[in-house]
């Protein structure tokens, strides 16, 4: 989720919290300022006619025009205790005037006659419709969120983007950066301090990563040369050892073995070194390639090589495929491909590569059952050792794979054994 969203997502929460316990306190306050005003109509009201009705004065008759009315009635003290706690009351009543019941406010006052007698006055004056002023409150309220939420989010964005301009330039920068490649300078010129410290944070971690970035390549690229200057002086040896005519059958047999051995260890050490630099991104120039001439070109070379296995290829182009990586890569990517399908293939096995638009499909013969997918990628993976296999092509595969946006994925189908590369980004 971005920063943005995240913000004004949570800015709508809250809001909404806020308004609506602001839009109870709101309601709240009306009603009792409303009562109030009521109330102390009411009081007026009724010592008006407490009064006139102690002096023997004439009283306003109930239905006067003003939908006010009052009602007279003898109590007990009992009564009288029971409903002190009753003074106010909101209730229906019935209008004779406007022949309609509305909402009223009712006060009953309690006083005694010039005979000593307990009297109950209630008076009772129309009052507004309580659930009328929640709906119109709620209405307001509602338009008042949706014009504040929409104007925060306005301001916000802008603000957002005006202040946060700096951070989008640096992880635009960081997302092109490349450890190894030519890289732009950070040009990110900004007040805040925040983002002063940010960029310098950046740009030292960045230098750090390129030292240690060279400091690696020179230190896989020597360790491979003294690797190699001792086996190759191993290999001289023995080969000048094969040149003794002192020598048995047998121990030229044993020397061929150990010859071997130092060619297998040339290049698994080959591998590795490559592995390790398409992992650290040593491979940076890219052009455009077509994937047909690169598949035709090497299976020229295969054929050669593994004619003794008698292994029928077919190439079906439906489409000329053209794809935008380094040139090496390209090239180590399809030979691991090819290769593996020649090394792990059955004598007089077919080879069926197929070209489509963003896909490259090897399928090849070999052992009757299916390798196991989760695995098949994984480093010195053998489910049976196979001579000029090193067990690294297919991991070398996946990194560059991992590289370039790509993928490639296995499965047994047909009784053959298919691998799909996928160039889609």
């Amino acid at each position: 989720m971005k920063l943005l969203t995240h913000i004004t997502l949570r800015i709508s929460f809250f809001l909404l919290i806020v308004m609506t316990l602001w839009a109870c306190l709101f309601y709240t306050a009306i009603i009792n300022e409303i009562n109030d005003e009521v109330d102390d109509s009411l009081e007026d009201y009724s010592e008006m006619i407490i009064t006139r009705k102690l002096a023997g004065e004439p009283v306003p008759e109930r239905d006067n025009g003003t939908n006010n009315t009052f009602f007279i009635k003898r109590v007990t003290e009992q009564y009288m205790n029971q409903n002190l706690d009753k003074r106010y009351q909101d209730s229906m009543i019935y209008i004779r005037t406007k022949k309609e019941t509305e909402p009223a406010r009712i006060l009953k006052t309690y006083y005694r006659d010039a005979e000593n007698d307990l009297l109950e006055l209630t008076v009772v004056t129309p009052t507004i419709e309580k659930s009328d002023l929640k709906k119109s409150i709620l209405e307001w309220i509602l338009w008042l969120y949706l014009s504040l939420l929409v104007l925060i989010v306005i301001i916000n964005v802008g603000l957002i983007k005006h202040n946060m301009k700096p951070l989008y330039v640096l992880l635009k920068w960081l997302d092109k950066y490349q450890i190894g490649g030519e890289n732009e300078p950070l040009k990110n010129s900004t007040d805040i301090v925040e983002f002063q410290k940010l960029n310098e944070a950046a740009l030292r971690n960045a230098k750090r990563g390129e030292m240690l970035f060279e400091e690696q390549k020179q230190f896989i690229g020597n360790a491979s040369h003294e690797i190699q200057t001792p086996i190759a002086i191993c290999r001289n040896r023995l080969e000048m050892l094969l040149e003794d005519e002192n020598l048995g059958e047998k121990q030229i047999g044993e020397v061929i073995k150990v010859i071997q051995t130092l060619e297998s260890i040339t290049r698994l050490n080959k591998s590795l070194l490559l592995l390790s630099k398409i992992e650290n991104n040593q491979f940076v120039e890219k052009e455009t390639l077509c994937i047909n001439t690169i598949v035709k070109n090497l299976l020229t070379d295969f054929e050669e090589v593994y004619q003794y296995k008698n292994i029928s290829t077919e190439v079906i182009e439906r489409e000329r495929l053209e794809i935008v990586m380094n040139n090496a890569l390209a090239s180590v990517l399809i030979t691991n491909l090819i290769k593996n399908a020649y090394v792990h293939n059955i004598e007089e096995g077919t080879i069926r590569i197929e070209i489509k638009n963003n896909c490259l499909i090897i399928a090849n013969t070999g052992i009757s059952k299916p390798l196991d997918p989760k695995r098949i990628f994984d480093r010195f993976y053998h489910t049976k050792k196979k001579e000029g296999s090193s067990g690294l092509g297919l991991a070398i595969v996946e990194s560059i794979c991992k590289i370039d946006g790509f993928s490639c994925s296995y499965e047994y189908k047909n009784d053959s054994h298919q691998f799909s590369l996928y160039f889609t980004r």
